[in-house]
């Protein structure tokens, strides 16, 4: 009789020792393929940086990581494509801080960027710089609103986007310094570019890795840093804030996010590996020639900078009176 009702108590601890050596998730990810899915075409910075981590990651997690280019719908179209994937690690979106945008730019999404997505990582901050042609009098922000002011619409600036990073840093420089440029739209940096170093547009805001070579040229005239600090890559160029607008920040990055419900201890790992790619010298340099600072940081830190980022886009689209996009 005693060994027939130790019997149930046998049992149930035999059980939560089955339980508690089971296979996690993160013991047994990954067993197949992993996806880092692009918003934008083979060739661009995300493209690129995609392109070193999964290098990365196949040799650190013995499985192939593949880059799906899938360009479209200013980016919204793979996010709703991760979104609407397996919660289960294999699918991973890399995008901007575009998509802390969406939410507020777009009349209707096929995805909701804040719940059915969990932010990972932002693996970089990369630097946004405000340039002009070389012929233009200003030397500096505080010159160019000066110059602004004294002949009011009368200067122009190019931008590659309604509602993107650099359409929205040049919003808000107008609405600190209470000046207005008139837009002119263009298909993409490459003939920005090009009409910037002709005369053919006054401005713009643009990354700093496509605008560097150009800068060092004589081809373009960096007026300032729109982040917080300056960088050691152009050391004499002032930020915004020093040179006329004080408070002014505003930057890019690159993040990875995957579908809501996807286990916490997959997304633990994702992020582990990635801080240690991140971290590895040869990275580090490739990220140094490009002017991204490697961040790496975790899901809880993540999150905080992606919700503080949608209130600060949704702020500027609304004073800037940007209309909805369909």
């Amino acid at each position: 009789m005693k060994c027939l009702a130790r019997r149930p108590a046998f049992l149930m601890a035999w059980a939560l020792l089955v339980l508690g050596t089971a296979p996690a998730p993160a013991q047994t990810f990954p067993s197949k393929p992993i996806r880092i899915v692009v918003p934008f075409v083979a060739g661009g910075a995300v493209d690129l940086l995609a392109r070193i981590m999964g290098q990365k990651l196949t040799e650190a997690l013995g499985q192939p990581v593949i880059i799906e280019n899938r360009p479209g719908a200013g980016g919204n179209a793979a996010a709703d494509m991760v979104a609407k994937s397996p919660p289960d690690g294999y699918t991973i979106l890399q995008t901007t801080n575009g998509l802390a945008i969406s939410h507020s730019l777009y009349k209707k999404l096929p995805f909701d960027p804040v719940k059915d997505l969990v932010p990972v990582t932002q693996l970089v901050a990369s630097q946004l710089l405000l340039v002009a042609t070389p012929t233009l009098p200003a030397k500096n922000a505080r010159e160019l609103i000066e110059l602004a002011k004294a002949k009011p619409g009368m200067l122009n600036y190019g931008m590659t986007g309604v509602g993107n990073p650099l359409h929205l840093t040049m919003e808000m420089l107008m609405q600190a310094g209470g000046v207005k440029f008139q837009p002119i739209p263009y298909r993409g940096d490459a003939p920005l570019n090009t009409a910037l170093i002709a005369g053919e547009v006054h401005l713009a805001v643009v990354p700093f890795a496509t605008a560097r070579p150009n800068i060092e040229s004589g081809k373009l005239r960096a007026l300032g840093i729109a982040g917080a600090r300056r960088s050691p890559s152009l050391p004499d160029v002032p930020t915004i804030a020093e040179s006329g607008v004080p408070g002014f920040e505003s930057g890019s990055w690159q993040g990875w996010f995957v579908p809501i419900g996807t286990p916490p201890e997959v997304i633990a790992l994702i992020q582990r590996e990635a801080a240690k790619a991140l971290k590895m010298p040869d990275v580090r340099a490739r990220m140094d020639a490009t002017a991204n600072e490697v961040v790496g940081s975790t899901p809880a830190e993540f999150a905080v900078r992606y919700k503080a980022d949608l209130g600060q886009f949704a702020k500027v689209v609304k004073d800037a009176g940007i209309p909805q996009q369909d």
